[in-house]
């Protein structure tokens, strides 16, 4: 009987019902777009905002070792103690090795053009280097990967060629260089171990508003060969996709030992630029790996800005949903007030009758969220290609979050309504209707 009357209840008055299942639907698809963002944001934007540049640098343990004095430096190993280029394999075997972008080696030393008593530094490093690894032989890695802001005029080098290199913008006016000049260069420091003087080829003219813009950059194994530092390199840079830092990374970083065995866990296995710089500190014995913490902080907050952003928006679009469908059922129960009266005259309880609306209140609710959830499923992928290019992935998880999301806000939606269905007295009503 109370099925038949819910049934018989819905199908009345279905332009009403219509309306009040798309508000509900339009409620639906935003959440469902929103939660696709959400859950697929931090990964999207640590992407996006690689373009500002790698989040860890890794240098020898000896150069962390704080020896200032006046603002001065006077650690005497810096620049004179060197990561060893094989345990750069080691930043790849860590936990979160798959977060791990790209990493660039970076192995600077001071040379001078041939016949000229002018000190340029030349840097080597990666481009687009195959480094092949034991999870992956075609693995490439290099300043394509970490540096994407860095802009070239012309052509990369060849990782694998002896005589192309970079020149930076800076330097090229002050020498009036352009691509396919070239450069005979000495080593500033000459030693028994370095090589004889070498002639370069420009392939490009490098833009990237920092030190690079006044060197001169070439294949590292170029530049290891010529300084006589074969398999040395001073610093590098890694690419990690993190999340925002938290309380509990926050107390990791000034003391990871006043971490709980649960804490440490929960922030081990967690992907806070912290961690991982921990992580590669553990992979890599002779070096000291910390956070880049201008570029990690400023990818937190706008992580962190978005999802805020979100969920206000979320909460926006239930609310507002809510109360269209309130004043929807309001105008129903007005409507029906006969009815209401007569079943209250009939002996039926104030419960019976607010479960009868609010029953189809969730029916309403449902059939909004399951349309809502098709829309949303096809918006989510139209905003993924429009800013980042490539498809969101669905998850499962956001199938019943959004049914019951959408149940509730048709629930909230009849609380209002219900206090007008408890203050209609019969005598009332159907005096009224006579």
């Amino acid at each position: 009987m109370f099925f038949r009357m819910i049934r018989r209840s819905f199908l009345e008055a279905r332009r009403r019902k219509v309306i009040a299942i798309m508000t509900v639907a339009l409620a639906a698809s935003l959440i469902t777009t929103l939660l696709d963002l959400s859950v697929d944001v931090g990964d999207k934007m640590a992407k996006e905002l690689k373009a500002y540049g790698s989040n860890i640098s890794i240098v020898p343990k000896s150069e962390s070792i704080p020896l200032k004095i006046g603002g001065i430096d006077f650690n005497p190993l810096k620049g004179r103690d060197y990561l060893r280029e094989k345990n750069l394999a080691n930043i790849k075997d860590i936990f979160w090795s798959n977060n791990i972008v790209g990493f660039t080696p970076f192995l600077q030393v001071p040379v001078e053009l041939k016949g000229q008593d002018t000190r340029l530094p030349l840097i080597g490093t990666y481009f687009d280097k195959s480094f092949p690894l034991p999870s992956d032989e075609l693995y490439r890695t290099g300043a394509t990967l970490t540096h994407p802001y860095w802009d070239v005029s012309g052509a990369w080098p060849d990782d694998e060629s002896a005589n192309e290199v970079l020149v930076g913008k800076s330097l090229a006016r002050r020498l009036d260089l352009a691509v396919g000049n070239e450069l005979p260069l000495v080593a500033a420091e000459r030693d028994e171990e370095s090589a004889g003087p070498l002639t370069v080829t420009v392939t490009g003219i490098l833009s990237t508003g920092e030190t690079e813009d006044d060197a001169i950059l070439a294949p590292l194994s170029v530049v290891q060969g010529f300084a006589g530092l074969e398999g040395k390199v001073q610093r590098v840079s890694v690419s990690a996709l993190t999340i925002p830092e938290n309380n509990l990374s926050r107390k990791a970083q000034r003391d990871p030992d006043s971490l709980s065995s649960s804490e440490y866990d929960v922030w081990y296995c967690s992907a806070f630029v912290s961690s991982i710089a921990h992580q590669l500190n553990e992979a890599l014995p002779d070096a000291s790996a910390n956070p880049v913490w201008q570029v990690a902080n400023a990818e937190g907050a706008i992580i962190g800005k978005l999802q805020v952003l979100m969920l206000v928006v979320t909460l926006a679009a239930f609310v507002s949903s809510a109360m269209g469908v309130s004043s929807l059922i309001n105008t129903s129960v007005m409507e029906r007030a006969a009815e209401i009266g007569l079943l209250k005259a009939l002996g039926a309880a104030k419960w019976q009758i607010l479960l009868l609306f609010q029953s189809e209140a969730m029916l309403i609710g449902l059939i909004g969220g399951l349309l809502g959830l098709m829309l949303g499923s096809g918006l989510s992928q139209i905003v993924g290609w429009t800013v980042f290019g490539s498809a969101l992935a669905f998850h499962p998880i956001i199938i019943p979050v959004v049914l019951l999301v959408s149940i509730a806000i048709a629930f909230v939606g009849s609380i209002v309504p219900s206090r007008s269905i408890a203050r209609l007295m019969p005598v009332e009503v159907l005096y009224g209707r006579k």
